[in-house]
């Protein structure tokens, strides 16, 4: 798997923030000045839309930056041009998701903290299918091919090059007690997520009903990307990523970071340890038989 654009594509947006900011242009003077819309100079400072190098071009003319830093944005904006395995998924990716695919595929450590279903990447063909068939009017059609989209993304977890990333779940115990319809595919997705723990580059913690209230709960489901190093380039700042049902929140700022940050120490204090964990999921699995 490559990362395809995605990467590349947010280090244009965001180098192109940046200049923008110490050239002392706002978004709406730099919005005028182009004449393009507020919301597309944020759609590209947000890295989720591609550049023309001749719009980048003449973002840099207008903030006045210097020929090499405008040949690094140019080549940027050409790479930013590949495209990702996903791509062959266009028509079941929803736009605003298709940016956090590749930036998943690049990551170098996943922290992935979930309050309503097990996280994607560690989710059964059954469970996965059972949720995309929740949605009324969607075709099975669709849904197979949501369910092999996300299969190909589970692959990352698994890969030889580049390095499968680390990936950290942190769940709460009232997900794995929300069974799907068909009892033994639920029994089947709870060892699925025992088994998939026992990769060296997979942690699955849980956290117990008996942790009672407490402030980071206020948080929802949420993830944390951090990525590597790129040759000579710095690695790409790390990425919070939350998703609603129409759309998705990118967080890069420093403060966010930090907040999420802490949020996931909070979490992790709360929650069981591995052996501890797989051990409450054997008893969830062992209910399913006596009732």
């Amino acid at each position: 798997m490559s990362d395809g654009s995605s990467v590349p594509r947010r280090q244009l947006g965001r180098l192109l923030r940046q200049a923008r900011e110490e050239a002392g242009i706002n978004l709406e003077a730099a919005a005028e000045a182009l004449e393009w819309s507020r919301a597309k100079m944020y759609r590209l400072e947000g890295g989720q839309t591609s550049l023309r190098t001749h719009d980048v071009t003449l973002m840099c003319q207008h903030y006045g930056t210097s020929t090499e830093l405008t040949e690094v944005l140019v080549s940027l904006a050409r790479e930013s041009k590949s495209k990702g395995w996903w791509h062959a998924y266009g028509e079941v990716i929803p736009a605003w998701f298709e940016l956090y695919v590749g930036l998943e595929a690049a990551a170098r450590r996943i922290r992935h903290y979930e309050t309503m279903l097990i996280p994607g990447l560690l989710q059964s063909p059954e469970y996965m299918a059972a949720v995309f068939e929740s949605k009324p009017g969607r075709a099975p059609q669709e849904v197979a091919r949501k369910v092999s989209l996300r299969l190909e993304r589970q692959r990352l977890l698994s890969r030889r090059r580049p390095v499968a990333p680390t990936f950290e779940a942190i769940i709460d115990e009232a997900v794995i007690r929300r069974p799907i319809a068909d009892v033994e595919e639920w029994r089947k997705q709870l060892a699925h997520l025992v088994n998939a723990a026992q990769a060296p580059n997979v942690s699955v913690r849980i956290v117990p009903q008996s942790a009672g209230p407490h402030m980071v709960f206020v948080a929802n489901a949420f993830i944390i990307l951090d990525f590597p190093a790129l040759g000579t380039r710095p690695a790409e700042p790390s990425t919070v990523y939350s998703e609603s049902l129409t759309g998705s929140l990118y967080l890069d700022r420093p403060n966010e970071l930090e907040t999420y940050s802490e949020a996931w120490q909070a979490l992790s204090a709360l929650a069981l340890d591995e052996r501890e964990s797989e051990d409450l999921i054997g008893r969830v699995i062992k209910e399913t038989y006596d009732e």
